[in-house]
């Protein structure tokens, strides 16, 4: 058994409000638990209007799958629009 952790810290350019940053963060996190059934949290600069710090978390049977699975991940927040990835850091354990 493999664990694989995706680390991402977004920007979030236009937002005024921790209230309009809930209202893009909120589907963008729910896309991605529904879309890659994968655990997704919000585990960094909660109280930054234009930033946030993502966690992505997988289970697989071996690296490779692990590791595939959240660059999928990672592209599919790239085509977001909303966000900008300003970091990223990938660990398969």
């Amino acid at each position: 058994m493999v664990i694989g952790a995706l680390t991402m810290e977004l920007r979030l350019p236009g937002i005024r409000s921790l209230k309009e940053k809930r209202s893009v963060l909120r589907p963008l996190i729910t896309g991605i638990r529904q879309k890659f059934n994968v655990s997704v949290a919000e585990a960094g600069k909660q109280d930054k209007w234009q930033a946030s710090e993502l966690i992505i978390v997988c289970v697989s049977a071996n690296a490779a799958l692990a590791h595939r699975l959240l660059e999928e991940v990672l592209s599919f927040v790239e085509q977001n629009g909303k966000t900008m990835i300003t970091a990223t850091n990938l660990e398969i354990l």
